[in-house]
């Protein structure tokens, strides 16, 4: 899907990412946490497969009723792909804990 087709498809969707010092990011509209250890986070948001790389990642705040993520650590890289791996493997960390 092409990033014109999802603008129109979704005009009620906004996503934020703040990051704060290159220390604290903070991600809305996160549908699952695909993966996650200490130098990559992926997760899968309304606008597609988010990756944060870096270093001593950790996620400090992970919120179901407001689809929020906090990751914290050193942020070197946050790229967006087409990808949705969550639905190809079974699904990511909230799948599992609510199954």
């Amino acid at each position: 899907m092409t990033l014109e087709e999802r603008k129109s498809m979704n005009q009620t969707t906004i996503q934020n990412l703040i990051l704060e010092n290159r220390e604290k990011l903070s991600i809305s509209g996160v549908l699952d946490v695909i993966s996650f250890d200490d130098q990559i986070v992926m997760v899968e948001t309304e606008l597609g497969l988010l990756t944060i790389k870096g270093e001593n990642l950790k996620i400090n705040k992970l919120s179901i009723d407001t689809s929020e993520v906090i990751v914290e650590g050193d942020i070197g890289f946050m790229s967006y792909s087409e990808k949705e791996l969550g639905k190809n493997n079974g699904g990511g960390l909230m799948h599992k804990i609510f199954r």
